[in-house]
C-alpha cells in the first residue's frame, strides 16, 4: 500500500524541536519527553501509522487507546464531516439538529431497553452526566430519597475529571489529584488470575460480585444509588468477569434499588466481537455510557443512554418555572457539535456494512488463540480477553506471578517497537503491576497482520528476558 504522507511537507526538525518545547504529552514523565525524541505521527491507512521520520508501523492499539474502530484513512467519515460543517456546524444542544436526532434514534435502535440519548464531548463527561443524574434523582426523587452513593471496582477507570477519578480503581492514576469527591466506595476486582479472595473459579461463590453486597450494607443500602462498573475491565488489565459475574450484580443491585451504570466507552461497538460489550452476559443495565468507537475518534463525541423511567424521574409536574425543581439542569458546549454525530453516523454505517462486529468475534478469535500458544513462553503468566479485545499478563515466576520491573516492561515495549509493532500495556495505572500487554487493533484487522503482531512480541520477549 502506498504511503499517504509526502514527508516533504514537514520542516522535521522544526516539528521535533517544537514538539518538545511547546507541547505537553499525556501520561509522559516530563524528563522522559525532554531528554528523548518522541514519535510524532503524521499519517495513517487501515492499521497503518506513518511518523515524521519516515517510518512505518503496524497499529495493535486503534490509535493508542482503543477507539480507531474502521481504521485510519475512512474518507467516506471526512466527507460527511464536511459536507455537515457547511450546513450547520453547531448550535447549542438545548436545540435539535438533524444529525444529533438521526444519531440518538440509530443508538436506541441498537439499544432496544432504553429510552433517551443525551450527547456530550468525552467518555469522562457521558460518565460525570450519569453521576449526575444519579445524584439529583436521590434529591428529587421521593423512592430514591438519600440514595446518592456511587459503587465502583478496583481495576476499572472511569475518567478524568475529579468526579471520574474519584470512581477510579486505578491507584497511579489518582495519585497527587486528591482530595476527591464523597460518596465513591470501591468493590473488588474481578482477576481470577490474581483472586482478591484467594480462591479458584468454578468453586469460589462468585465473591468477587456477592462483595458488591457487602458493600452496599457496610454504606448503607438507603445511601447507595449507583454502580458503575465496565463490562470488561480495560486499561486494568483486559478482564472479562466469568459468566456468572452480572447476573449476581444485577440480582444484588435490584434488591437494593441500585442502577447499574454500563461504561462501554472502550468495550462498544464491536471491540469485544458483539456490538456492546454487556451482551456477553445476562445484564440489563440502567445507564449506559459511550465514547471512543461512537464516532471511531475521527470526532470527539460521547453519548449517555438512560432508561425512559430514569428520564421520566425528571419530568416536571407545573407549568410554572419558578416552580419546577426537577429537571436536569445540565448542558455540555460540544453536546451541540453536529460534526462529530455525522463521524458516527457514517462510523457506524461502515462497522454494520462491512461485518465488523463479526470480523471483531473471528478475527478476536484467531488473536486469542495465537496469544494463548505464547503461554508455553517462561515469562507468559495469563492470556485473557474477548474479541479484538486481548490481554497478555508478563511475570518473572510463574508459580509466585511475580510480574517484572518497570525498567523490564519499558525494555519490552522498546524491544517490540523496534519491530516496527505498537502494542499497548497497562501505563500510570497499577502500582507494580503495570504488566499487561495490549492487543487491541482496529476492527478491520486481517489474520496476517495478527501473525506480524504477535510475531513481534515474541521476538521481543526472547530479546528483553
Amino acid at each position: 500500500m502506498t504511503s499517504p504522507v509526502n514527508w516533504l511537507e514537514y520542516d522535521v526538525e522544526t516539528m521535533v524541536k517544537h514538539d518538545k518545547n511547546s507541547l505537553w504529552h499525556h501520561l509522559k514523565s516530563h524528563t522522559m519527553f525532554q531528554e528523548k525524541e518522541q514519535m510524532i505521527v503524521v499519517g495513517g491507512q487501515g492499521l497503518k501509522i506513518y511518523d515524521i521520520r519516515g517510518n512505518e508501523y503496524l497499529d495493535a492499539t486503534s490509535g493508542g487507546v482503543w477507539s480507531v474502530m474502521v481504521g485510519y484513512g475512512r474518507e467516506s467519515i471526512a466527507r460527511a464531516v464536511y459536507e455537515q460543517l457547511t450546513q450547520m456546524p453547531y448550535f447549542a444542544g438545548a436545540y435539535g439538529s438533524i444529525p444529533a436526532i438521526k444519531l440518538a434514534a440509530k443508538l436506541l435502535d441498537l439499544l432496544p431497553h432504553h429510552g433517551k440519548i443525551y450527547f456530550s464531548n468525552s467518555g469522562s463527561e457521558a460518565n460525570e452526566k450519569a453521576f449526575k443524574m444519579v445524584r439529583l434523582a436521590s434529591r428529587v426523587c421521593k423512592q430514591r430519597k438519600g440514595k446518592y452513593k456511587i459503587l465502583y471496582r478496583d481495576r476499572d477507570y472511569h475518567g478524568t475529571t475529579v468526579a471520574t477519578m474519584s470512581a477510579c480503581g486505578q491507584f497511579e492514576r489518582k495519585k497527587g489529584f486528591g482530595p476527591f469527591v464523597d460518596g465513591f466506595s470501591e468493590v473488588p476486582h474481578c482477576l481470577c488470575y490474581r483472586c482478591p479472595f484467594d480462591k479458584t473459579y468454578p468453586g469460589c461463590s462468585i465473591d468477587c460480585a456477592r462483595a458488591v453486597e457487602d458493600v452496599i450494607l457496610k454504606e448503607g443500602p438507603d445511601t447507595v444509588g449507583a454502580f458503575i462498573v465496565e463490562p470488561i475491565t480495560a486499561g486494568g488489565g483486559i478482564i472479562p468477569p466469568v459468566k456468572e459475574y452480572f447476573p449476581v450484580v444485577q440480582e444484588i443491585c435490584k434488591k437494593y434499588g441500585v442502577w447499574i451504570i454500563m461504561d462501554e466507552v472502550v468495550c462498544g461497538f464491536g471491540r469485544t466481537g458483539k456490538f456492546w460489550g454487556y451482551e456477553h452476559y445476562d445484564v440489563d443495565p440502567d445507564i449506559i455510557t459511550m465514547a471512543k468507537g461512537l464516532a471511531s475518534s475521527y470526532e470527539a463525541l460521547s453519548a449517555t443512554a438512560v432508561k425512559q423511567e430514569i428520564y421520566d424521574i425528571f419530568l416536571n409536574d407545573t407549568s410554572k418555572p419558578e416552580e419546577q425543581t426537577n429537571f436536569f439542569r445540565d448542558i455540555s458546549t460540544y453536546g451541540g457539535c453536529t460534526a462529530p454525530m455525522a463521524a458516527a453516523l457514517e462510523s457506524t454505517r461502515i462497522i454494520e456494512e462491512e461485518d465488523l462486529v463479526e470480523n471483531s468475534r473471528k478475527k478476536g478469535k484467531i488473536l486469542f488463540d495465537r496469544l494463548k500458544e505464547l503461554a508455553a513462553l517462561p515469562v507468559v503468566g495469563d492470556v485473557r480477553g474477548t474479541g479484538l479485545f486481548c490481554g497478555l499478563e508478563i511475570v518473572v515466576d510463574k508459580v509466585k506471578k511475580t510480574p517484572p520491573s518497570e525498567l523490564q516492561m519499558a525494555t519490552l515495549m522498546g524491544n517490540i517497537l523496534a519491530e516496527k509493532v505498537i502494542v499497548g500495556r497497562t501505563n500510570s495505572s497499577l502500582p507494580g503491576m503495570n504488566t499487561t500487554l495490549y492487543f487491541v487493533p482496529c476492527l478491520t484487522v486481517s489474520e496476517q497482520e495478527i501473525d506480524i503482531m504477535v510475531s513481534a512480541v515474541v521476538k521481543a520477549i526472547k530479546k528483553t528476558f
